[in-house]
């Protein structure tokens, strides 16, 4: 199967109350970890290149891996997607270059200028055949260029519906992130958050089919960053989104959930392990191997929490 749009995706996740993993994909560990993993559990996929990615492999690399894992998995529908867009020329260079869908970020300009980016954006990638994903509103935290509010103004900035439904028709986006109280990187609260369901049900009211995306949806498992501590590390107060808040999320109007922190722990965390346990180990393999088998059983755990593991078929 050559790579897909997530049109088909969001659709049958929409309809049938699950959300689509999107995975921050780095190198080809990282890559290979999440392919493992959804082929074993028959699920849907949707990797991401953010610019960070860009700047440590180019998209070049990163592509090329990809490609390789589309073709040896060909019943397992895959979309890539430009992660954080930041201007009109960087998504209709990742339209040019055979991704399937992209992501425009205007969401740190005013109302209107970022309806009228994203329109831009829209209509040169729809002419192509791609899809368009947006952001409206702030969300928390720091993760690579990606800079928000902090984890204290949060509330302050969650999305207005009324303005959703403008947006949304202004634009003409396909997918829209929206700030619901989640946060990007390992330190985003102090407390356990409290998501905005109650916001999050009023635009699925008034804009019914519509799909959502939640941004800055890592868990910050506790098994990682104990690894990571227990090994020299020092992440203590590291803190995410409560899987069950993401699970509930899935079954309402969210269809796709991006997790990048969650990986980059797995894998941290193993190949901290492997340093310590065997301090004289030099082989690449050896370490990066278990951080990868890290990240295939991390992701098969949050093909479940999305509800999507089994949903190949229908999506293809």
């Amino acid at each position: 199967m050559a790579l897909v749009d997530t049109r088909k995706m969001f659709e049958m996740a929409y309809k049938n109350g699950y959300a689509i993993g999107a995975f921050n994909v780095n190198n080809m560990e990282i890559t290979q970890g999440i392919i493992s993993a959804v082929a074993e559990e028959k699920a849907p996929l949707i990797l991401q290149v953010s610019r960070g990615a860009r700047s440590y492999a180019s998209n070049s690399y990163l592509k090329a891996i990809i490609n390789v894992a589309v073709e040896e998995n060909p019943d397992i529908p895959i979309a890539i997607n430009l992660d954080h867009g930041d201007n009109f020329e960087t998504c209709k260079q990742f339209v040019d270059d055979g991704f399937t869908s992209v992501m425009i970020d205007a969401s740190s300009k005013p109302f209107e200028e970022n309806i009228e980016i994203t329109k831009k954006v829209v209509e040169y990638a729809h002419a192509k055949g791609v899809v368009v994903e947006a952001e409206l509103g702030q969300l928390g935290g720091i993760e690579e260029d990606v800079v928000g509010v902090s984890s204290d103004d949060i509330s302050k900035h969650l999305a207005d519906p009324d303005q959703v439904v403008e947006f949304v028709q202004k634009s003409g986006c396909d997918s829209l992130a929206v700030a619901i109280g989640t946060s990007h990187g390992a330190y985003k609260f102090k407390k356990e958050p409290k998501l905005a369901f109650d916001i999050l049900q009023e635009i699925g009211d008034k804009l019914p089919g519509f799909p959502l995306v939640m941004h800055g949806s890592s868990s910050v498992l506790a098994e990682f960053k104990d690894l990571i501590n227990k090994y020299g590390g020092d992440m203590p107060n590291a803190m995410g989104v409560p899987e069950k808040a993401i699970s509930k999320a899935a079954k309402m109007a969210v269809c796709k959930v991006n997790i990048d922190t969650d990986l980059r722990m797995a894998l941290t965390a193993k190949i901290r392990q492997v340093f310590a346990e065997k301090p004289s180990e030099f082989d690449p393999r050896k370490y990066l191997g278990p951080g990868r088998d890290a990240i295939k059983d991390m992701v098969k755990h949050k093909l479940h929490i999305l509800g999507c593991a089994g949903k190949a078929a229908e999506c293809s």
